[in-house]
């Protein structure tokens, strides 16, 4: 039996063997700052710190990190972080570390075995950044490999975050690089047409991108290759464009897959049209692991009117246009080329809260038991999914997700008889001959002279009124659109309809007795019918312009 040697634990700590197992202690959790040109995110944010300490952990941030996302140091202390200055430091005193960008390598060479990773890592692009963290032994858990098809995985999805803030951020930039509003203007200076913008993908950053657009004011237009986005595209107040070839476009984990060439032939003939017609065009599509498929041709931009604005959100995977220029923004033909390759790193603060709150939740599944102490669980589909490197191994790529079996086709109930009934008491579905309706309203008729010819004064007085109130109310509340159905409205048509009634009935049996002591009822009731009427109908008016105000 062993009596000398040490062994380290999965905190880090070092246990005697032999020795009873100490209390666990807390690992640190360190945010280094961000070395890449023109990075401004931070991995957590204040807010965000005060979390991972409840939850038992010790964060430390180096000096400085969150300066550029408006998170000073002293933020970060209130919120009960250490501060460290120097990143040599840092990384040394760290069990964890938090990061957005992978790790450059003078970084990795501050990484000592047994330390956790988490950040963007991008595996299938960097083997030679998997090869070097490896060597390290360390773990590594990549949050762009998330498996997004796990429903209970959204709440750690920082592809979805950032791809969010970037489409908005897209259209900002087009904004800013096109010479015209976005809405249309009818001024003392002349009618201005609002801006036609087309979105080449409907994602998550493809769907930020329409629903910022229309916001705006644009008339918005987009195109995905999954055709079950179109109802979301509508929703968000866009159109979407069709492509005249017939075929399923939905990949895995909710990405779009590489289409047929007799498909991309019909998607360049649409785009070229599109091209012609629409001052902005914003293109997000993406294929993981493969260059960013090329939509937008050279060709394409020259058709383009002057001073139109193309936004390149795949620049940095080479870009959907034939002429984006990676990080700038470059002018061909007389069209702006955006292709920024930092568009969520330009809303600093606001990334850098999303992806905290990212961050946070992946620690919660980590930290289960609240001790501060992670454990990387291998049987957990999600962490198996997220985790590329496991103590030096190389993890990834994950094996398949096993796939429950689907349950047995319940068996189908027999038949039940069909049973006639007997004449006079047909099925509610069969329409009612006309003999029998007529005879229906004979009776009523009949039922209702009975009832005036012998009825007092009095009562065909109230029998009107209600007669009177049941087709009023029908008309006014009943009979419109669901559209309007508000309770505001509701009420409005409510005591408008009992003023119109109540004006009516005084007014009914002394219309035209002007000389009468009463008279200044009838005036009265009379101008009442009218306001009544000028409140139900003009209220009706107002309200269907309102609304044609935000149809296209």
């Amino acid at each position: 039996m062993q009596t000398e040697a040490s062994i380290q634990d999965v905190s880090g700590s070092v246990v005697e063997a032999g020795a009873s197992s100490p209390a666990k202690t807390a690992q640190r959790i360190g945010v280094p700052r961000e070395v890449f040109p023109g990075e401004k995110r931070v991995a957590t944010v204040p807010e965000a710190v005060e979390k991972l300490i409840k939850l038992g952990f010790k964060v430390a941030v180096e000096s400085g990190a969150g300066d550029l996302a408006n998170c000073s140091d002293d933020s970060y202390r209130a919120a009960g972080a250490e501060i460290i200055s120097g990143a040599a430091a840092l990384w040394a005193a760290s069990d964890i570390v938090f990061k957005v960008r992978g790790p450059t390598p003078d970084e990795v060479a501050l990484m000592h075995q047994g330390q956790t990773l988490i950040s963007f890592i991008w595996p299938a692009q960097n083997p030679d950044l998997m090869q070097q963290l490896a060597a390290k032994k360390v773990t590594v858990l990549a949050i762009d490999a998330l498996p997004r098809t796990l429903s209970r995985a959204q709440k750690m999805d920082a592809l979805t975050s950032m791809a969010g803030v970037s489409g908005y951020r897209a259209v900002i930039e087009a904004a800013n690089a096109f010479g015209r509003f976005f809405n249309g203007q009818i001024t003392a200076a002349g009618k201005v047409p609002p801006a036609k913008v087309f979105i080449a993908g409907a994602g998550v950053a493809g769907l930020a991108a329409i629903g910022t657009a229309a916001s705006l004011g644009a008339i918005v237009r987009a195109n995905d290759t999954r055709a079950e986005v179109a109802d979301q595209v509508v929703s968000l107040g866009g159109e979407f464009v069709k492509v005249d070839y017939v075929e399923e476009g939905s990949g895995g984990g909710g990405y779009a897959k590489v289409m047929s060439e007799g498909f991309q032939q019909a998607q360049r003939a649409m785009y070229a049209k599109q091209a012609q017609e629409v001052d902005i065009i914003i293109t997000t599509a993406l294929i993981p692991g493969k260059p960013a498929p090329k939509l937008i041709t050279a060709e394409m931009v020259q058709s383009m009117k002057p001073g139109s604005v193309i936004v390149d959100m795949a620049g940095e995977q080479g870009g959907n246009c034939e002429l984006t220029v990676a990080g700038e923004a470059v002018v061909r033909h007389g069209v702006t080329i955006v292709g920024y390759t930092d568009l969520a790193s330009r809303l600093s603060k606001q990334s850098s809260t999303l992806y905290a709150t990212n961050l946070f939740r992946l620690t919660e599944e980590l930290c289960k038991t609240k001790d501060g102490v992670i454990n990387v669980n291998m049987e957990d589909d999600a962490i198996r999914g997220l985790t590329v490197i496991n103590q030096g191994s190389v993890t990834w790529p994950p094996p398949a997700p096993t796939v429950a079996p689907a349950p047995p086709p319940a068996a189908k109930p027999a038949a039940a008889p069909v049973v006639k009934k007997a004449q006079g008491h047909g099925a509610a579905s069969e329409p009612m001959p006309g003999s029998k309706l007529a005879i229906m309203f004979g009776v009523a008729a009949a039922l209702f002279w009975l009832i005036g010819a012998n009825a007092p004064k009095e009562f065909m007085s109230h029998f009107t009124v209600f007669v009177l109130a049941c087709f009023v109310g029908y008309m006014v509340v009943w009979n419109v659109k669901p559209a309007l159905h508000t309770p505001l409205m509701s009420v409005t048509n409510a005591i408008s309809s009992i003023i119109a009634i109540g004006a009516l009935v005084q007014i009914s049996p002394i219309a035209g007795a002007v000389g009468r002591p009463d008279s200044l009822i009838t005036w009265v009731a009379a101008a009442g019918i009218v306001l009544t009427a000028i409140n139900m109908f003009g209220g009706f008016a107002v309200t269907q312009r309102m609304l044609a105000m935000f149809r296209k």
